[in-house]
């Protein structure tokens, strides 16, 4: 397991990550970053890992810029797990938030910029998700872009040398046997079991 005794793990990203810590759910969330600190937890208790959830609702990179000192590189991790994207994609197929896209570009550039101060200030080494789309159809639009931008984030855990998380190929692999409303009624929040596929991913990544 790549966790070590003592270390500080800082979740950050928008809703998938946040799910409720701010609130209903604080401190942790009742998402996968919740799992993963459970089964961590109470497989390796010896080592007393410190879990600090920073995810917002809403947010894209540009929103995660504002923020980035505050609540990453002031938190000091020893691993700083980042997942972002679903908001930036998504808002070009919301009528009437179309500005609010991130394009790939601008995602690639500010992504990079981000976990690059990160790992320069902190030391921290980085666990990178894939944003992804719970459709089986690779050639639907939404889809087809997800995959896009996932493709930047698996590009950037080799630059980083970051452990990487691909949610997208999880999910795939449930879609394969059944349909996406079992894991979230709009494709993008996973119910509690659509967390749990990504919670699974995270700890295979992790050795956990």
């Amino acid at each position: 397991m790549l966790l070590d005794a003592g270390q500080r793990v800082v979740f950050i990203g928008d809703s998938i990550t946040d799910c409720g810590r701010r609130d209903s759910a604080a401190p942790y969330g009742d998402g996968y970053m919740s799992l993963v600190r459970a089964f961590v937890d109470a497989r390796y208790p010896e080592r007393e890992l410190t879990w600090v959830n920073r995810g917002v609702g809403g947010d894209t990179v540009r929103d995660l810029a504002v923020r980035w000192d505050a609540d990453a590189v002031a938190e000091r991790p020893d691993w700083l797990s980042v997942m972002i994207g679903i908001n930036d994609i998504w808002r070009a197929f919301s009528p009437g938030r179309e500005a609010e896209a991130v394009g790939i570009d601008e995602y690639e550039r500010t992504l990079r910029a981000l976990l690059r101060r990160a790992v320069t200030v902190t030391g921290c080494r980085l666990v990178l998700a894939d944003p992804f789309f719970i459709e089986a159809h690779v050639d639907e639009p939404q889809r087809a872009e997800t995959d896009r931008y996932a493709a930047v984030v698996a590009a950037l855990a080799k630059d980083f040398d970051a452990v990487h998380v691909a949610t997208q190929a999880a999910f795939n692999r449930v879609l394969a046997h059944s349909p996406a409303s079992r894991w979230a009624s709009d494709r993008v929040h996973p119910g509690l079991p659509g967390h749990a596929v990504i919670a699974d991913a995270f700890l295979a990544a992790l050795g956990a």
